[in-house]
């Protein structure tokens, strides 16, 4: 699975049409509108880099009211919630 995080400018005027365009994509599993230098981000996931490619060019930047995008491709993900997740599995909180 390669996840690319994706910072996205678009129409001022027109950001929560655009979130709702992205969301609407198959491979954005989530979209967040953001302060500061961009104002969407959107994380991608895609089975191969090569479809990467697609999704980015072929699909969000076709999006009329986007101006600009920057794609960041991870390489780890790194989440408390993950780890909170395998710690409690199958044992109930002590009290």
């Amino acid at each position: 699975m390669v996840t690319a995080i994706v910072l996205i400018n678009s129409d001022v005027h027109k950001v929560p049409e655009t979130a709702q365009a992205l969301a609407d994509l198959e491979h954005v599993s989530e979209v967040y509108s953001v302060s500061g230098e961009y104002d969407l981000v959107a994380l991608v996931r895609v089975a191969e880099h090569e479809q990467l490619a697609d999704v980015v060019t072929a699909e969000i930047a076709r999006i009329p009211s986007i101006t600009a995008t920057q794609t960041l491709i991870a390489f780890r993900a790194y989440s408390r919630h993950d780890l909170d997740s395998l710690f409690s599995i199958g044992f109930a909180d002590a009290d």
